[in-house]
C-alpha cells in the first residue's frame, strides 16, 4: 500500500488540455472518489497513473517513489475497467492468477490467492467457468477479483459498476466497500454516478473542463460545495438555481419577491442579479398562502415511496422558458399537475453564487 500524489500534472492532445495543472495527495490506505460529468478529465487523470496516457508535465508519486516515467507494468497498481477485459479463452480461475503467473509468482503462492480472493467475493464456485457463463455481475467480481489477487499498491477503477442493473449495482458497491474496509488499499475510483461518489468515498474530487472544482469529504461538498458546478452536479434532484435581482430589500424571481435574510444583505448589491441556490429538501408546501414564500405551478408528481418529487414551474403559464422547481415532500403530499401551491423556503439553507463565473458568494 501506498500514498498517490500527482503534483501539476496535465495531459494534452494538440492543443485540448483533457487535464489542467492537476495537484492532490490520496493518503496511504485511503479511497477517493474522481467525479464530473463526461469530458472532465476524470478517466484521463486514472489512465495517466496508471501509466496508460504520458503527462504532458508534471510529476506522479506512488509511495515515495518517481513513477512519471516508468512503464505500467512496474508502477504496481492493478486496474479495473468498465468493460471487465476478462480472458475469454481462460476459465475464471485462470484469469484470478494472470497477473501472477505474468509475474513469475510460485504456484503454491498462486492458489492460496486464487483460493482466498474467490472466497472473498464469492466465487468459489464459478471457478471453472468461463467469461461466456458468467452473468454481469459476476465478471465484474472476477474483474476486481483479479485486482486484488495481486496485492498491489494500489487500486484504480474506471467506472466498474457502470455496465451493471441497478440492484446488482447497490449489491456489487457495497460489496466493494467492505472489501476496502477489510484490505486498506489505496484505492482511485472514477465514475460520474453521485450516488457512488457519496457513498464509496473518503474524499470527493469534483472535476470539470479539465480542473479540480473541490476537494473535500462527501458531507463537506454536499453542504458546503465551493461553486455552482459542484452545488449542481451533486445531489438528486439537482439544487434549484434561480435567477434573482436584489432590489434593496428582497429578492425578485421572476414576478414574485422572496425575502431576502438578513445574512446576505450585506453581501448583495441592490440592481445586481444573482443565482440564489436552494436544495429540493429544504422547499416545502405551506400550510396556506399567508405564510409563503413563493407560489408554484405544479408540472410532474413522481411518488418513490418514502418521498415524493414535485417539479413546479414559478409561473401559472406553461412558457417553456420559466424557471422550474423541484421539491422533495412526504409521500402523502399528492398534489396534481396543474395544482398552484404555496411553498417555503428553507431561508437559512440559501446558496448565493455569481452568475458570471459560478464562484460561490454565500
Amino acid at each position: 500500500m501506498a500514498r498517490v500524489y500527482l503534483e501539476d500534472i496535465s495531459r494534452r492532445f494538440n492543443a485540448v488540455a483533457a487535464i489542467d495543472n492537476i495537484s492532490f495527495e490520496v493518503p496511504d490506505g485511503q479511497f477517493w472518489v474522481l467525479v464530473g460529468p463526461s469530458g472532465c478529465g476524470k478517466s484521463t487523470i486514472l489512465r495517466t497513473i496508471a501509466g496508460l496516457e504520458t503527462a504532458t508535465s508534471g510529476q506522479i508519486f506512488i509511495g515515495d517513489r518517481l513513477v512519471s516515467s516508468i512503464p505500467a507494468r512496474q508502477r504496481d497498481v492493478a486496474m479495473v475497467f468498465q468493460n471487465y477485459a476478462l480472458y475469454p479463452h481462460m476459465t475464471v480461475a485462470e484469469n484470478l492468477a494472470f497477473g501472477l503467473r505474468m509475474r513469475k509468482t510460485d504456484s503454491t503462492t498462486v492458489k492460496s490467492r486464487v483460493d482466498a480472493v474467490a472466497r472473498s467475493l464469492d466465487i468459489v464456485h464459478l471457478l471453472d467457468r468461463r467469461p461466456r457463463q458468467l452473468s454481469g455481475g459476476q465478471q465484474q467480481r472476477v474483474a476486481l477479483g483479479r485486482a486484488i489477487a495481486r496485492q498491489p499498491q494500489v487500486f484504480l477503477l474506471d467506472e466498474p459498476l457502470s455496465n451493471l442493473d441497478a440492484q446488482l449495482r447497490d449489491d456489487t458497491r457495497a460489496e466493494l466497500k467492505q472489501l476496502h474496509q477489510r484490505l486498506g488499499i489505496t484505492t482511485i475510483y472514477v465514475t460520474h454516478d453521485q450516488v457512488e461518489a457519496m457513498t464509496l468515498a473518503d474524499q470527493i474530487v469534483v472535476l470539470n473542463q479539465g480542473q479540480i472544482q473541490q476537494i473535500g469529504d462527501p458531507q463537506t461538498i454536499y453542504g458546503n460545495p465551493a461553486n455552482q458546478m459542484v452545488a449542481t452536479f451533486l445531489g438528486s434532484p439537482p439544487m434549484n438555481i434561480l435567477s434573482a435581482l436584489y432590489d434593496g430589500t428582497a429578492l425578485q424571481i421572476e414576478s414574485q419577491r422572496l425575502p431576502c435574510p438578513d445574512r446576505l444583505q450585506h453581501l448583495l448589491e441592490p440592481g445586481h442579479r444573482y443565482n440564489i441556490g436552494i436544495r429540493p429538501e429544504h422547499i416545502q408546501i405551506a400550510a396556506d398562502s399567508s405564510n409563503s414564500h413563493l407560489t408554484v405551478t405544479v408540472h410532474v408528481v413522481e411518488p418513490l415511496g418514502r418521498e415524493t418529487l414535485i417539479r413546479a414551474a414559478l409561473s401559472p403559464d406553461n412558457r417553456g422558458s420559466v424557471p422550474m422547481v423541484n421539491m422533495q415532500v412526504l409521500p402523502n403530499v399528492k398534489p396534481q399537475p396543474g395544482d398552484r401551491l404555496p411553498i417555503q423556503l428553507d431561508l437559512t439553507m440559501l446558496f448565493v453564487f455569481d452568475p458570471a463565473t459560478g464562484s460561490r458568494l454565500m
